[in-house]
This record gives structure tokens, C-alpha cells and sequence, in this order.
């Protein structure tokens, strides 16, 4: 498999989906589809990085924000579709996952449809939002930045890994502005909380690697 999740934890992520689910779905079977799907998507061969152990990831972080976070189910939702469709070879991956879950959820009675839509949207540029929640997701998506050396040093490996379809040339180029972009933002993080904790040890990271591509 291309990524590093026991089946343990995997029950966990599943479980707390389908809690979910049922609070807007009593629908066991469809509920069960609809994480079979997310399942699928996640665990496909090509993913390296953006797969369950990036959602275990995201679940974990929120664990130390819930007090801000003015609608949580809203947010788990966007964090379990964000990246429902990912493919290095498109540039609409989050319309598309946003459309993914507009279609599974619109069949529930979930009222938060339009809210969770922007937040996936928004995880295309990850910019300032005037949404604190909206925020929170954006910083647990890209809190690997600011991990360990190690940590770092193994999500730009599977990052590459995802984009091997392109020549070293390519992809050194690519990820240099993707890089470059990001270290020259005033904050990398939104949030107080993740500034905090993650911004400090995240542009050391950025520049290791970008010295790295160089």
C-alpha cells in the first residue's frame, strides 16, 4: 500500500466518518458507500502523501483547535473531501472534490453543503480567509511543514513520488515556486495556534529543501 496506516488506525478515521454520517444519514448502507469511496480515493496506488495518513494527520492536529472551530462538522467534512480527488496532472483537483461531496452529501440532510464547498475550494491557494474556521483547515492541511526534520524530509520524498510522471528538471522547477511562494507569505499559518507551534520550524524546512532543488 502507498501509505503507512494500520488497520487500527484506519478503523479510527473510519469510525469517526461514519459518527458523522449518522448524525444526517440513517442510511447505514449509503454511509458505508460513501466512506467505501474515500477509502478508494485515499489508498489509491499513486497517492504517497495526500492519503489516509494525511487525514489521521489533519484529525490528530484538530484535536488541539476544536475550542475555536465555530462549526465542527462542517470542517470534518471538508477535511475527509478535500483531497477526495487528487491527481498531479490537474489543476482543479479541489472543484473537483468539492463537487465529489456536494453529490454525496446533498443526499443527506446536512445544511452546511455551501460552507464545506468553500472550504475545500479554499485549500487550492490557502489564502487568508475571513472564515476563522476555514483558517483552522488550511493550517491543519499544511501542518506537516512545520514537523520534525524527518517528518519533512519524508512528505517531500512522497511529494515527489506523486509528481514522478514529470523529469527531475520539471519538477525541481515547479517545486522551487511552489516553495518560493509559500516562504515569501508574511505568515505561512493563519491561526495563532499554528503560528505558534509550526511557522518557526516550517520555513526552515522550506528553505532546506529549496537549497536541496538548488
Amino acid at each position: 500500500m502507498a501509505f503507512d496506516v494500520n488497520n487500527t488506525r484506519i478503523e479510527m478515521i473510519k469510525e469517526k466518518f461514519l459518527n458523522l454520517m449518522t448524525k444526517y444519514s440513517d442510511n447505514e448502507k449509503y454511509n458505508l458507500e460513501c466512506w467505501s469511496e474515500i477509502e478508494k480515493h485515499y489508498t489509491s496506488k499513486s497517492r504517497h502523501y495526500h492519503n489516509l495518513e494525511h487525514l489521521e494527520n489533519m484529525l490528530i492536529e484538530l484535536e488541539n483547535v476544536k475550542s475555536q472551530i465555530r462549526n465542527l462538522d462542517t470542517l470534518l467534512f471538508s477535511i475527509y473531501y478535500h483531497d477526495i480527488v487528487y491527481k498531479a496532472t490537474r489543476s482543479d483537483n479541489e472543484h473537483q472534490s468539492a463537487i465529489v461531496f456536494e453529490k454525496r452529501i446533498n443526499k443527506t440532510s446536512f445544511d452546511g453543503i455551501i460552507d464545506c464547498m468553500n472550504q475545500i475550494e479554499a485549500t487550492k491557494e490557502h489564502k487568508h480567509s475571513t472564515d476563522n474556521d476555514t483558517n483552522i483547515l488550511l493550517d491543519l492541511d499544511l501542518s506537516v511543514l512545520g514537523k520534525s526534520t524527518e517528518e519533512y524530509s519524508k512528505y517531500s520524498k512522497n511529494i515527489r513520488k506523486e509528481y514522478r510522471v514529470y523529469p527531475d528538471f520539471m519538477y525541481r522547477k515547479g517545486r522551487k515556486k511552489a516553495l518560493k511562494n509559500i516562504i515569501e507569505l508574511n505568515s505561512i499559518f493563519k491561526t495563532d495556534y499554528f503560528i505558534s507551534k509550526y511557522e518557526s520550524q516550517a520555513k526552515e524546512n522550506l528553505k532546506f529543501e529549496l537549497e536541496q532543488l538548488s
